[in-house]
């Protein structure tokens, strides 16, 4: 058995991918009711061991309070008798969704009497680094589990009990099950020379997906030699058009930005029509005051508010994960669009409008992974969007978009049926 808590060195990753390359072929080949029964007992030991999973994230949340992590950080970090129960039902939508994993599609047949097709098969050993989200070790692993794929997890030093505790969790799910426990691996070397040597683990690992802050998605896609899935970060806009609903709007700016502050498809700045002005930014200011949201507007938005400060251009561009809000002032709509399309990181974006034409010109001509018509951005997630779990969130635009799924884990391969065809 392959204890997680395997130290680092390039020895120990080289015995760990090699294992996981070996676990993945045989995952392959797994039937679904086998995956649905390991998902199924994964979920039930990890409301059965939730205190264990508690107890460890007490001591993570402990240490991060006395390093003075940011509050949205913390938030994050933090695991609850909710949270916990969330991760199980995770993984029980999951095993009840259809499995990919060997259905034939866009079957063609070619003059010569060929019939050509694709069939969806695992991509093999998918590695994902990413920093305090405990709750990202059972998702990524319901994913990867259920299409096949083995996953090697590197998580930061700050959830590093929280992740083990539930890393154990899985294992034993897959032990009891007779299924390779090495279809997850947590690498418990939290140094940055082991994270650097992981990202060049070409020979084993398929696929390397980066979850956390702009400045390890940057590092990853820098310096991996594995092909990288940017899930970016989240400067996302919520858009106030003329005319639109006031009181739909402040209860969707609020929701958006102070349901919880640390996450990726929070708000982080609100764009507003000049015509608009005088109806919605006294009630929004009055509003965010509950929960002492510092706003940061240009002039032609600080006319209408009482306490804001003047934002500069770095505000425009910035994901706060915190109790602050960027406010721009615009003519149109078109000035709308183009602010959020310079600033955006390709995340969510909303409009709150009345018009019909205009959302209809929002949706086309934003681009982002998620955009939105009078709803909340903080619904761009995999569990929202019936995916059971996600394994992040695709600002990029190749091979996946959006909340990643089961399909975005995914390949092909063509599938050629013959009669004795030979070619001439």
């Amino acid at each position: 058995m392959m204890n997680q808590n395997q130290g680092g060195g390039t020895a120990a990753l080289e015995e760990i991918g090699r294992k996981a390359a070996e676990a993945a072929r045989i995952l392959a080949t797994l039937s679904t009711d086998l995956k649905n029964r390991v998902l199924l007992t994964a979920a039930d030991l990890i409301v059965e061991r939730e205190q264990d999973i508690l107890d460890a994230n007490a001591e993570d949340w402990k240490a991060a309070v006395e390093r003075q992590m940011p509050e949205g950080l913390l938030d994050r970090l933090t695991l609850t008798s909710e949270r916990i129960a969330g991760m199980a039902e995770g993984l029980r939508v999951v095993a009840g969704l259809d499995d990919p994993i060997g259905s034939v599609g866009h079957m063609v047949r070619r003059p010569n009497g060929l019939l050509i097709g694709r069939m969806t098969v695992p991509l093999g050993v998918i590695g994902v680094i990413y920093e305090a989200r405990p709750n990202v070790t059972s998702d990524v692993f319901a994913l990867c589990f259920k299409t096949g794929n083995a996953t090697i997890l590197k998580g930061g030093s700050d959830a590093l009990r929280s992740n083990a505790a539930v890393t154990e969790v899985l294992r034993e799910a897959l032990r009891r099950c007779e299924v390779p426990e090495e279809a997850v691996t947590l690498i418990m070397d939290t140094s940055r020379e082991t994270t650097r040597a992981f990202m060049r683990m070409d020979r084993y690992v398929d696929l390397m997906i980066p979850r956390g802050g702009a400045g390890l998605i940057n590092t990853v896609v820098r310096e991996s030699t594995i092909p990288v899935i940017q899930t970016g970060t989240g400067n996302c806009h919520v858009y106030v058009d003329s005319p639109a609903d006031i009181v739909m709007a402040v209860n969707i700016i609020n929701n958006a930005k102070t349901q919880r502050i640390g996450v990726c498809n929070a708000e982080e700045s609100l764009v507003v029509h000049r015509d608009i002005r005088s109806a919605l930014l006294p009630a929004l200011e009055l509003k965010l005051k509950e929960k002492n949201v510092e706003l940061r507007a240009d002039d032609a938005s600080r006319e209408f508010l009482l306490d804001a400060v003047p934002a500069t251009e770095e505000d425009w561009g910035t994901e706060y994960l915190d109790y602050i809000l960027s406010i721009k002032t615009v003519n149109n709509i078109d000035e709308a669009i183009e602010h959020i399309n310079r600033y955006n990181t390709g995340h969510s974006e909303c409009i709150v409008t009345s018009n019909y034409i205009h959302a209809q010109k929002f949706l086309r001509e934003v681009d982002a992974a998620a955009v939105y018509v009078n709803a909340s951005t903080r619904f761009t997630d995999g569990y929202e969007f019936g995916f059971g779990a996600e394994i992040g969130i695709s600002t990029q635009k190749l091979h996946a978009r959006g909340p990643m799924g089961l399909m975005a884990l995914t390949t092909y391969k063509y599938i050629v049926y013959g009669t004795g065809q030979i070619r001439q």
